[in-house]
């Protein structure tokens, strides 16, 4: 499946563009808004988690990031509500869920293979936000020839 896969092309995706697809599990749907693969992927999503649902544990060969947006998103390291972010690199496993509900955003499969490090930030913490190059961010992690910020 190919979605938005030539990433030389600027994509926008808007909400009246949202067409929720059911994933594999009851309660969980997803936006694609990239995807190169079928159900293992290169892949950027909305995920929904309805109430009380949840995926059996799982691993991530390529890594996985994730932003909570709204709700909050749970796994064996903890519960996350919205604005945290969350990176679990190549090889990791966890067993996602949500009691309450949740929309986070997903990326997948788009880390190098030498990444190693486990990342939890609240960007809702104002201590997670400096002042650098004449902008406010929030760093989100910083490594092997990536940066990501808010």
């Amino acid at each position: 499946m190919l979605i938005n896969a030539d990433f030389s092309l600027r994509a926008t995706v808007t909400p009246t563009d949202y067409r929720w697809v059911a994933s594999p599990q009851p309660g969980v749907e997803r936006v694609m808004l990239d995807r190169v693969g079928e159900e293992i992927a290169r892949a950027t999503s909305l995920v929904r988690y309805a109430r009380n649902s949840s995926f059996p544990p799982h691993q991530h060969p390529g890594g996985e990031e994730i932003l909570v947006i709204e709700g909050v998103f749970s796994d064996e390291q903890g519960d996350y509500p919205a604005g945290w972010y969350l990176r679990n690199p190549p090889g990791s496993s966890h067993s996602p869920r949500s009691r309450q509900g949740a929309v986070i955003l997903v990326k997948l499969c788009q880390m190098h293979s030498e990444d190693s490090q486990s990342v939890r930030i609240d960007s809702g913490d104002p201590l997670n936000w400096n002042f650098v190059g004449g902008r406010v961010t929030c760093t989100l992690f910083s490594g092997n020839n990536e940066h990501v910020s808010m």
